[in-house]
Protein backbone atom coordinates (compact mmCIF):
# COMPACT_ATOMS: atom_id res chain seq x y z
CA UNK A 1 0.00 0.00 0.00
CA UNK A 2 3.11 1.87 -0.12
CA UNK A 3 6.28 2.76 -1.97
CA UNK A 4 10.12 4.13 -1.32
CA UNK A 5 10.58 7.12 -3.17
CA UNK A 6 13.94 8.79 -3.17
CA UNK A 7 15.25 11.49 -0.36
CA UNK A 8 14.19 15.39 -1.91
CA UNK A 9 17.28 17.57 -3.05
CA UNK A 10 18.54 20.21 -0.55
CA UNK A 11 16.12 23.29 -0.32
CA UNK A 12 17.65 26.18 -1.42
CA UNK A 13 18.23 28.98 0.77
CA UNK A 14 14.83 31.27 1.21
CA UNK A 15 12.41 28.16 -0.62
CA UNK A 16 9.86 26.69 0.86
CA UNK A 17 11.17 23.31 3.01
CA UNK A 18 9.55 20.14 0.93
CA UNK A 19 7.66 17.71 2.61
CA UNK A 20 8.79 14.39 3.08
CA UNK A 21 7.93 12.26 0.03
CA UNK A 22 5.26 9.65 0.20
CA UNK A 23 6.94 6.29 1.54
CA UNK A 24 10.10 7.74 2.87
CA UNK A 25 11.24 6.55 6.10
CA UNK A 26 12.36 8.79 9.27
CA UNK A 27 13.89 7.55 12.53
CA UNK A 28 12.31 10.95 14.11
CA UNK A 29 9.08 11.29 12.22
CA UNK A 30 8.57 15.06 11.95
CA UNK A 31 4.54 15.43 12.23
CA UNK A 32 2.24 18.03 11.90
CA UNK A 33 -1.43 18.29 13.43
CA UNK A 34 -3.99 20.40 11.72
CA UNK A 35 -6.69 19.77 14.06
CA UNK A 36 -9.12 21.71 17.06
CA UNK A 37 -7.75 22.33 20.52
CA UNK A 38 -9.13 20.00 23.48
CA UNK A 39 -8.34 22.00 26.98
CA UNK A 40 -8.82 19.04 28.74
CA UNK A 41 -6.08 17.59 26.98
CA UNK A 42 -7.94 14.26 26.21
CA UNK A 43 -8.55 15.02 22.06
CA UNK A 44 -7.79 16.99 19.12
CA UNK A 45 -3.94 18.48 18.98
CA UNK A 46 -2.92 17.90 22.81
CA UNK A 47 -4.15 13.93 21.98
CA UNK A 48 -2.43 14.26 18.73
CA UNK A 49 0.87 15.38 20.30
CA UNK A 50 0.79 13.13 22.75
CA UNK A 51 0.61 10.43 20.27
CA UNK A 52 3.17 11.48 18.06
CA UNK A 53 5.60 11.68 20.92
CA UNK A 54 4.57 8.29 21.89
CA UNK A 55 5.55 6.60 18.54
CA UNK A 56 8.96 8.42 18.48
CA UNK A 57 7.89 11.57 16.32
CA UNK A 58 8.14 15.57 16.48
CA UNK A 59 5.12 16.30 16.91
CA UNK A 60 3.73 20.32 15.66
CA UNK A 61 0.66 22.01 15.34
CA UNK A 62 -1.74 24.52 13.29
CA UNK A 63 -4.92 25.17 15.44
CA UNK A 64 -8.20 25.34 13.08
CA UNK A 65 -10.68 25.20 16.28
CA UNK A 66 -10.91 26.59 20.01
CA UNK A 67 -13.04 24.48 21.72
CA UNK A 68 -14.53 24.59 25.60
CA UNK A 69 -15.14 20.83 26.53
CA UNK A 70 -14.30 18.78 29.26
CA UNK A 71 -14.32 14.50 29.63
CA UNK A 72 -18.26 15.31 29.88
CA UNK A 73 -19.01 17.09 26.30
CA UNK A 74 -18.62 19.77 24.36
CA UNK A 75 -19.80 23.13 25.46
CA UNK A 76 -18.52 26.01 22.70
CA UNK A 77 -16.27 26.41 19.61
CA UNK A 78 -15.04 28.69 18.23
CA UNK A 79 -13.36 28.76 14.79
CA UNK A 80 -10.47 31.57 13.59
CA UNK A 81 -10.51 33.05 11.04
CA UNK A 82 -9.42 31.02 8.14
CA UNK A 83 -6.75 33.35 6.81
CA UNK A 84 -4.59 32.86 10.30
CA UNK A 85 -5.07 29.47 10.11
CA UNK A 86 -3.03 29.78 6.53
CA UNK A 87 -0.60 31.67 8.22
CA UNK A 88 0.49 28.94 10.82
CA UNK A 89 0.49 26.58 7.82
CA UNK A 90 2.61 28.68 5.97
CA UNK A 91 5.32 29.72 8.66
CA UNK A 92 5.74 25.83 9.37
CA UNK A 93 6.26 24.70 5.65
CA UNK A 94 8.46 27.42 4.99
CA UNK A 95 10.73 26.70 7.86
CA UNK A 96 10.11 22.79 8.68
CA UNK A 97 10.54 19.91 6.42
CA UNK A 98 7.33 18.22 7.54
CA UNK A 99 6.92 14.22 7.32
CA UNK A 100 3.58 13.74 7.80
CA UNK A 101 0.18 15.65 8.24
CA UNK A 102 -2.43 14.36 10.17
CA UNK A 103 -6.05 16.33 9.76
CA UNK A 104 -8.59 16.06 12.38
CA UNK A 105 -11.27 19.12 13.59
CA UNK A 106 -11.76 21.49 10.40
CA UNK A 107 -15.11 23.48 11.59
CA UNK A 108 -16.46 25.55 8.64
CA UNK A 109 -15.66 25.42 4.32
CA UNK A 110 -13.44 28.26 4.82
CA UNK A 111 -11.16 26.54 7.46
CA UNK A 112 -11.45 23.43 4.80
CA UNK A 113 -11.15 25.36 1.91
CA UNK A 114 -7.84 26.97 3.35
CA UNK A 115 -6.60 23.21 4.39
CA UNK A 116 -6.93 22.17 0.80
CA UNK A 117 -4.94 25.15 -0.68
CA UNK A 118 -2.20 24.54 1.62
CA UNK A 119 -2.14 20.68 0.89
CA UNK A 120 -2.37 21.13 -2.83
CA UNK A 121 0.64 23.58 -2.76
CA UNK A 122 2.78 21.45 -0.48
CA UNK A 123 1.87 18.07 -1.13
CA UNK A 124 3.15 16.05 2.21
CA UNK A 125 4.40 12.72 1.39
CA UNK A 126 1.81 11.29 4.12
CA UNK A 127 -1.33 12.87 4.82
CA UNK A 128 -4.09 10.76 7.63
CA UNK A 129 -7.51 12.32 7.36
CA UNK A 130 -9.87 12.01 10.48
CA UNK A 131 -12.79 13.21 9.42
CA UNK A 132 -14.01 14.52 12.26
CA UNK A 133 -17.78 15.10 12.10
CA UNK A 134 -19.65 13.74 15.43
CA UNK A 135 -17.37 13.33 18.71
CA UNK A 136 -17.78 10.46 20.71
CA UNK A 137 -19.80 12.08 23.12
CA UNK A 138 -22.63 12.62 20.61
CA UNK A 139 -21.78 16.36 19.82
CA UNK A 140 -21.53 17.21 16.30
CA UNK A 141 -17.98 19.22 15.58
CA UNK A 142 -18.95 20.42 11.79
CA UNK A 143 -21.34 22.49 10.46
CA UNK A 144 -23.78 20.45 8.30
CA UNK A 145 -22.73 23.41 5.32
CA UNK A 146 -19.61 22.07 5.26
CA UNK A 147 -19.86 18.90 4.81
CA UNK A 148 -19.16 18.68 0.82
CA UNK A 149 -15.85 20.81 1.28
CA UNK A 150 -15.05 17.67 3.25
CA UNK A 151 -16.01 15.28 0.82
CA UNK A 152 -13.76 17.40 -1.71
CA UNK A 153 -10.55 17.57 0.47
CA UNK A 154 -10.61 13.54 0.94
CA UNK A 155 -8.97 12.77 -2.25
CA UNK A 156 -5.98 14.60 -1.24
CA UNK A 157 -5.31 11.71 1.65
CA UNK A 158 -3.70 8.76 1.93
CA UNK A 159 -5.29 7.55 4.55
CA UNK A 160 -9.12 8.37 5.81
CA UNK A 161 -9.83 6.91 9.47
CA UNK A 162 -14.10 7.48 10.09
CA UNK A 163 -15.65 6.22 12.74
CA UNK A 164 -18.87 4.10 11.93
CA UNK A 165 -21.34 7.49 12.30
CA UNK A 166 -19.02 9.32 9.90
CA UNK A 167 -18.10 7.04 7.22
CA UNK A 168 -21.67 6.52 6.99
CA UNK A 169 -22.05 10.13 6.50
CA UNK A 170 -19.36 10.28 3.82
CA UNK A 171 -20.94 7.77 1.62
CA UNK A 172 -24.40 8.96 2.56
CA UNK A 173 -25.60 5.82 3.70
CA UNK A 174 -27.21 4.74 6.99
CA UNK A 175 -24.99 3.52 10.18
CA UNK A 176 -23.82 -0.14 9.81
CA UNK A 177 -24.11 -2.61 12.95
CA UNK A 178 -22.66 -5.35 11.40
CA UNK A 179 -18.59 -5.55 9.96
CA UNK A 180 -19.54 -6.82 6.55
CA UNK A 181 -21.53 -3.88 6.50
CA UNK A 182 -18.74 -1.65 7.55
CA UNK A 183 -16.54 -3.14 5.38
CA UNK A 184 -18.63 -2.48 2.48
CA UNK A 185 -19.11 1.06 3.09
CA UNK A 186 -15.00 1.28 3.44
CA UNK A 187 -14.87 -0.06 0.14
CA UNK A 188 -17.50 2.74 -1.18
CA UNK A 189 -15.19 5.18 0.50
CA UNK A 190 -12.09 4.24 -0.79
CA UNK A 191 -13.41 3.55 -4.77
CA UNK A 192 -14.49 7.40 -4.28
CA UNK A 193 -11.38 8.75 -2.54
CA UNK A 194 -8.74 6.42 -4.46
CA UNK A 195 -7.31 6.73 -0.87
CA UNK A 196 -7.21 3.87 2.04
CA UNK A 197 -9.71 3.31 4.57
CA UNK A 198 -9.35 2.64 8.11
CA UNK A 199 -12.35 0.85 8.88
CA UNK A 200 -12.99 0.36 12.56
CA UNK A 201 -14.49 -1.60 14.85
CA UNK A 202 -14.36 -0.05 17.99
CA UNK A 203 -18.38 1.24 17.98
CA UNK A 204 -20.00 -2.46 16.87
CA UNK A 205 -21.69 -4.39 19.27
CA UNK A 206 -19.97 -7.59 21.08
CA UNK A 207 -16.77 -8.68 22.45
CA UNK A 208 -14.50 -8.32 19.33
CA UNK A 209 -13.11 -4.91 17.82
CA UNK A 210 -11.46 -5.39 14.44
CA UNK A 211 -9.64 -2.88 12.44
CA UNK A 212 -9.40 -3.01 8.50
CA UNK A 213 -7.45 -1.33 5.84
CA UNK A 214 -9.94 -0.73 2.89
CA UNK A 215 -7.82 -0.17 -0.52
CA UNK A 216 -9.74 -0.73 -3.70
CA UNK A 217 -6.72 0.37 -5.66
CA UNK A 218 -5.51 -3.15 -4.77
CA UNK A 219 -4.71 -6.16 -6.18
CA UNK A 220 -8.71 -7.72 -6.62
CA UNK A 221 -9.24 -10.35 -3.66
CA UNK A 222 -6.77 -8.50 -1.30
CA UNK A 223 -8.13 -5.29 -1.03
CA UNK A 224 -9.02 -5.50 2.82
CA UNK A 225 -6.77 -6.11 5.65
CA UNK A 226 -8.24 -7.18 9.17
CA UNK A 227 -6.28 -7.03 12.21
CA UNK A 228 -8.32 -8.93 15.30
CA UNK A 229 -8.91 -7.32 18.28
CA UNK A 230 -10.69 -7.55 21.60
CA UNK A 231 -12.80 -5.03 22.84
CA UNK A 232 -11.38 -3.04 25.98
CA UNK A 233 -14.02 -2.70 28.77
CA UNK A 234 -13.74 1.12 29.62
CA UNK A 235 -15.21 4.32 29.25
CA UNK A 236 -12.67 6.26 29.09
CA UNK A 237 -12.22 6.30 25.09
CA UNK A 238 -12.00 10.47 24.71
CA UNK A 239 -10.03 11.20 21.96
CA UNK A 240 -9.40 7.61 20.56
CA UNK A 241 -9.68 8.49 17.42
CA UNK A 242 -7.59 11.40 17.44
CA UNK A 243 -5.02 9.45 19.21
CA UNK A 244 -5.12 6.44 16.29
CA UNK A 245 -5.18 8.52 13.47
CA UNK A 246 -1.81 10.64 14.47
CA UNK A 247 -0.06 7.69 15.80
CA UNK A 248 -0.74 5.88 12.18
CA UNK A 249 0.95 9.22 10.42
CA UNK A 250 3.67 8.99 12.87
CA UNK A 251 4.82 5.08 11.99
CA UNK A 252 3.64 5.08 8.92
CA UNK A 253 6.66 7.54 8.14
CA UNK A 254 9.06 5.23 9.66
CA UNK A 255 7.71 1.75 8.82
CA UNK A 256 6.87 2.67 4.82
CA UNK A 257 3.57 0.42 5.26
CA UNK A 258 0.28 1.03 6.36
CA UNK A 259 -0.52 -2.95 7.50
CA UNK A 260 2.85 -3.03 9.41
CA UNK A 261 1.32 0.80 11.09
CA UNK A 262 -1.53 -0.60 11.99
CA UNK A 263 -0.31 -3.86 13.45
CA UNK A 264 2.06 -1.82 15.52
CA UNK A 265 -0.55 1.12 16.79
CA UNK A 266 -3.40 -1.31 17.48
CA UNK A 267 -1.88 -3.10 20.85
CA UNK A 268 -0.37 0.36 21.50
CA UNK A 269 -4.11 1.46 21.93
CA UNK A 270 -5.48 -1.54 23.31
CA UNK A 271 -3.14 -0.82 26.27
CA UNK A 272 -3.39 3.04 26.61
CA UNK A 273 -7.68 2.22 26.71
CA UNK A 274 -6.73 -0.75 29.66
CA UNK A 275 -4.25 1.96 31.64
CA UNK A 276 -6.68 4.58 30.94
CA UNK A 277 -8.24 4.51 34.45
CA UNK A 278 -5.04 5.37 36.23
CA UNK A 279 -4.93 8.55 35.25
CA UNK A 280 -7.84 9.42 37.18
CA UNK A 281 -8.69 12.25 34.66
CA UNK A 282 -12.50 13.83 34.40
CA UNK A 283 -16.10 12.51 35.75
CA UNK A 284 -17.23 11.25 32.55
CA UNK A 285 -15.75 9.59 29.37
CA UNK A 286 -11.79 10.01 30.29
CA UNK A 287 -9.03 9.82 28.25
CA UNK A 288 -6.53 7.09 27.12
CA UNK A 289 -2.77 6.79 28.69
CA UNK A 290 -0.92 7.88 25.68
CA UNK A 291 2.08 7.00 27.26
CA UNK A 292 1.14 3.31 29.34
CA UNK A 293 4.14 2.09 27.99
CA UNK A 294 7.02 3.96 29.15
CA UNK A 295 5.82 3.68 32.53
CA UNK A 296 8.31 1.46 34.73
CA UNK A 297 8.65 -1.84 34.68
CA UNK A 298 7.06 -3.60 37.81
CA UNK A 299 10.11 -5.09 40.25
CA UNK A 300 11.33 -8.26 40.01
CA UNK A 301 9.18 -10.70 41.61
CA UNK A 302 6.05 -8.44 41.83
CA UNK A 303 3.53 -10.46 40.26
CA UNK A 304 4.89 -14.05 41.20
CA UNK A 305 4.10 -11.91 44.58
CA UNK A 306 0.62 -11.61 43.27
CA UNK A 307 0.40 -15.08 42.64
CA UNK A 308 1.90 -16.54 45.74
CA UNK A 309 -1.07 -14.07 47.29
CA UNK A 310 -3.41 -16.09 45.59
CA UNK A 311 -1.61 -19.65 46.41
CA UNK A 312 -1.03 -19.22 49.67
CA UNK A 313 -4.90 -19.88 50.93
CA UNK A 314 -5.10 -23.25 48.80
CA UNK A 315 -1.44 -24.28 50.48
CA UNK A 316 -3.44 -23.87 53.77
CA UNK A 317 -6.02 -26.04 52.61
CA UNK A 318 -3.67 -29.09 50.95
CA UNK A 319 -1.74 -29.11 54.60
CA UNK A 320 -5.47 -29.57 56.30
CA UNK A 321 -5.96 -32.34 54.04
CA UNK A 322 -6.23 -36.01 55.75
CA UNK A 323 -4.48 -37.41 53.05
CA UNK A 324 -1.27 -35.16 53.65
CA UNK A 325 -1.27 -35.14 57.56
CA UNK A 326 -1.45 -39.46 57.46
CA UNK A 327 1.06 -39.70 54.45
CA UNK A 328 3.63 -37.35 56.94
CA UNK A 329 2.90 -39.82 59.79
CA UNK A 330 3.25 -42.58 57.59
CA UNK A 331 -1.04 -43.58 58.65
CA UNK A 332 -2.10 -43.26 55.00
CA UNK A 333 -3.47 -46.43 53.46
CA UNK A 334 -2.14 -47.93 51.17
CA UNK A 335 -4.88 -48.29 49.29
CA UNK A 336 -5.15 -44.35 48.79
CA UNK A 337 -1.57 -43.82 48.37
CA UNK A 338 -1.91 -46.49 45.43
CA UNK A 339 -4.71 -44.37 44.31
CA UNK A 340 -2.89 -41.03 44.52
CA UNK A 341 0.06 -43.00 42.44
CA UNK A 342 -2.15 -43.90 39.55
CA UNK A 343 -3.83 -40.62 39.32
CA UNK A 344 -0.49 -39.22 39.32
CA UNK A 345 0.83 -41.52 36.64
CA UNK A 346 -2.11 -40.43 34.58
CA UNK A 347 -1.51 -36.95 35.81
CA UNK A 348 1.86 -36.30 34.25
CA UNK A 349 1.13 -38.25 30.83
CA UNK A 350 -1.47 -35.36 30.42
CA UNK A 351 0.68 -32.60 31.81
CA UNK A 352 3.74 -33.77 29.54
CA UNK A 353 1.87 -33.01 26.57
CA UNK A 354 0.50 -29.19 27.72
CA UNK A 355 4.09 -28.52 29.17
CA UNK A 356 5.16 -29.90 25.50
CA UNK A 357 2.68 -27.41 24.19
CA UNK A 358 4.26 -24.20 26.53
CA UNK A 359 7.84 -25.43 25.12
CA UNK A 360 6.17 -24.72 21.61
CA UNK A 361 4.84 -21.18 22.23
CA UNK A 362 7.75 -20.22 24.48
CA UNK A 363 9.35 -16.83 23.37
CA UNK A 364 12.97 -17.92 23.82
CA UNK A 365 15.29 -20.66 23.05
CA UNK A 366 16.29 -20.85 26.74
CA UNK A 367 12.60 -20.99 27.82
CA UNK A 368 11.66 -23.60 25.23
CA UNK A 369 14.33 -25.83 26.18
CA UNK A 370 13.15 -26.17 30.19
CA UNK A 371 9.53 -26.56 29.23
CA UNK A 372 10.69 -29.27 26.69
CA UNK A 373 13.04 -30.47 29.25
CA UNK A 374 10.27 -30.43 32.22
CA UNK A 375 8.21 -32.74 29.42
CA UNK A 376 10.49 -35.35 29.39
CA UNK A 377 11.35 -35.12 32.80
CA UNK A 378 7.58 -35.97 33.57
CA UNK A 379 7.20 -38.81 31.32
CA UNK A 380 10.41 -40.23 32.93
CA UNK A 381 8.73 -39.72 36.44
CA UNK A 382 5.44 -41.05 35.30
CA UNK A 383 7.75 -44.37 33.75
CA UNK A 384 9.43 -44.42 37.44
CA UNK A 385 6.14 -45.03 39.25
CA UNK A 386 4.67 -47.85 37.07
CA UNK A 387 8.50 -49.24 37.45
CA UNK A 388 8.51 -48.96 40.95
CA UNK A 389 5.54 -48.51 42.81
CA UNK A 390 2.22 -49.49 40.31
CA UNK A 391 3.58 -52.74 38.95
CA UNK A 392 3.78 -54.24 42.05
CA UNK A 393 0.47 -53.30 43.58
CA UNK A 394 -2.68 -53.75 42.91
CA UNK A 395 -4.39 -50.21 42.06
CA UNK A 396 -7.18 -48.73 39.56
CA UNK A 397 -5.79 -47.47 36.29
CA UNK A 398 -8.88 -45.47 35.24
CA UNK A 399 -8.92 -41.90 34.75
CA UNK A 400 -10.71 -40.09 37.92
CA UNK A 401 -12.94 -37.23 37.82
CA UNK A 402 -10.35 -34.94 39.56
CA UNK A 403 -7.43 -35.99 37.14
CA UNK A 404 -9.60 -35.23 33.98
CA UNK A 405 -10.99 -31.95 35.05
CA UNK A 406 -7.08 -31.02 35.95
CA UNK A 407 -5.87 -32.65 32.98
CA UNK A 408 -8.83 -30.63 31.00
CA UNK A 409 -8.25 -27.28 32.50
CA UNK A 410 -4.50 -27.30 31.29
CA UNK A 411 -5.39 -28.13 28.19
CA UNK A 412 -7.58 -25.60 27.53
CA UNK A 413 -5.10 -22.97 28.78
CA UNK A 414 -3.05 -24.74 26.13
CA UNK A 415 -5.49 -23.22 23.49
CA UNK A 416 -6.19 -19.90 24.53
CA UNK A 417 -2.65 -19.52 22.60
CA UNK A 418 -1.22 -17.14 25.44
CA UNK A 419 2.21 -18.23 26.12
CA UNK A 420 1.48 -16.53 29.21
CA UNK A 421 -1.93 -17.73 30.70
CA UNK A 422 -0.85 -20.88 29.76
CA UNK A 423 3.08 -21.02 31.97
CA UNK A 424 0.66 -19.81 34.54
CA UNK A 425 -1.77 -22.51 34.20
CA UNK A 426 0.91 -24.59 34.91
CA UNK A 427 2.90 -23.46 37.39
CA UNK A 428 1.18 -24.60 40.44
CA UNK A 429 2.08 -28.00 40.00
CA UNK A 430 5.91 -27.17 40.20
CA UNK A 431 5.25 -24.63 42.92
CA UNK A 432 2.69 -26.22 45.24
CA UNK A 433 3.71 -29.19 45.23
CA UNK A 434 7.61 -28.28 46.04
CA UNK A 435 5.97 -26.37 48.67
CA UNK A 436 4.04 -29.51 50.07
CA UNK A 437 7.07 -31.72 49.66
CA UNK A 438 9.63 -29.62 51.09
CA UNK A 439 7.68 -28.97 54.37
CA UNK A 440 6.43 -32.98 54.51
CA UNK A 441 9.92 -33.54 54.42
CA UNK A 442 11.27 -31.22 57.00
CA UNK A 443 8.63 -32.61 59.21
CA UNK A 444 9.73 -35.92 58.44
CA UNK A 445 13.97 -35.43 59.06
CA UNK A 446 12.52 -33.45 62.69
CA UNK A 447 11.00 -36.57 63.60
CA UNK A 448 14.16 -38.32 62.94
CA UNK A 449 13.30 -40.05 60.21
CA UNK A 450 11.88 -42.77 61.82
CA UNK A 451 12.69 -46.24 60.58
CA UNK A 452 9.84 -48.26 59.37
CA UNK A 453 7.86 -45.15 58.03
CA UNK A 454 6.01 -46.84 55.18
CA UNK A 455 6.31 -44.02 52.93
CA UNK A 456 10.17 -42.89 53.51
CA UNK A 457 11.45 -43.34 50.48
CA UNK A 458 8.75 -41.14 48.38
CA UNK A 459 9.35 -38.28 51.47
CA UNK A 460 13.01 -38.41 50.68
CA UNK A 461 12.48 -37.63 46.98
CA UNK A 462 10.89 -34.31 48.01
CA UNK A 463 14.31 -33.13 48.74
CA UNK A 464 15.27 -33.10 45.12
CA UNK A 465 17.53 -30.31 44.72
CA UNK A 466 16.93 -30.39 40.76
CA UNK A 467 13.17 -30.19 41.41
CA UNK A 468 13.79 -27.15 43.48
CA UNK A 469 15.49 -25.03 40.73
CA UNK A 470 13.08 -25.86 38.20
CA UNK A 471 10.51 -24.68 40.32
CA UNK A 472 12.52 -21.79 41.09
CA UNK A 473 13.05 -20.78 36.92
CA UNK A 474 9.17 -22.27 36.23
CA UNK A 475 8.62 -18.89 38.79
CA UNK A 476 10.82 -16.59 37.46
CA UNK A 477 9.68 -17.52 34.00
CA UNK A 478 5.69 -16.38 34.61
CA UNK A 479 6.68 -13.13 36.69
CA UNK A 480 8.33 -12.20 34.07
CA UNK A 481 5.99 -12.89 31.80
CA UNK A 482 3.13 -11.34 34.19
CA UNK A 483 5.04 -8.13 34.61
CA UNK A 484 5.39 -7.46 30.84
CA UNK A 485 1.59 -8.89 30.42
CA UNK A 486 -1.22 -6.23 29.56
CA UNK A 487 -3.38 -5.66 32.17
CA UNK A 488 -6.32 -7.94 30.52
CA UNK A 489 -3.46 -10.96 30.35
CA UNK A 490 -2.22 -10.34 33.60
CA UNK A 491 -5.58 -10.92 35.17
CA UNK A 492 -6.19 -13.60 32.62
CA UNK A 493 -3.16 -15.38 34.15
CA UNK A 494 -4.26 -15.23 37.79
CA UNK A 495 -7.20 -16.74 36.64
CA UNK A 496 -5.10 -19.72 35.16
CA UNK A 497 -3.14 -19.96 37.98
CA UNK A 498 -6.00 -20.30 40.84
CA UNK A 499 -8.05 -22.87 38.98
CA UNK A 500 -4.76 -24.89 39.04
CA UNK A 501 -4.43 -24.65 42.65
CA UNK A 502 -8.08 -25.50 43.42
CA UNK A 503 -7.11 -28.53 41.18
CA UNK A 504 -4.11 -29.16 43.17
CA UNK A 505 -6.34 -29.24 46.23
CA UNK A 506 -8.58 -31.11 44.77
CA UNK A 507 -6.02 -33.78 43.20
CA UNK A 508 -4.90 -34.19 47.12
CA UNK A 509 -8.00 -34.97 48.70
CA UNK A 510 -9.01 -37.54 45.38
CA UNK A 511 -7.61 -40.56 47.28
CA UNK A 512 -9.99 -39.90 50.43
CA UNK A 513 -13.16 -39.52 48.29
CA UNK A 514 -12.44 -42.18 46.54
CA UNK A 515 -11.56 -44.79 49.49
Amino acid sequence: MSSTLELPAATPQGAPAPAAQSGQRRNVPRVLSIAGSDPSGGAGVQADLKSIAAHGGYGMAAITALTAQNTRGVRGVHVPPAAFLTRQLDALSEDISIDAVKIGMLGDVAVIEAVRAWLEKVRPGVVVLDPVMVATSGDRLLQESAEAALRELLPLAHLITPNLAELAMLVGGNVQESWEGALEQGRELSSATGATVLVKGGHLAGDECPDALVNTAGTPGQDVVVVPGKRVATLNSHGTGCSLSSAMATVQVRLGDWEAALREVKPWLSGALEASESLEVGTGNGPVHHFHHLQPEPAEGSFAARLWAEAEEHLEAIYSLAFIRDLASGDLAEKQFGYYLAQDAIYLNGYSRVLARTSALAPTEAEQLFWARSAAQCLEVESELHRSWLSTRTVEPQLGPVTKSYVDHLVAASASGSYAVLAAAVLPCFWLYAEVGKTLHAQFVAAGEPAGHPYAEWLRTYADEDFAAATRRAVAIVDSAGRTAPAHEKDAMATAFRQSCRLEVEFFDAPRLHS
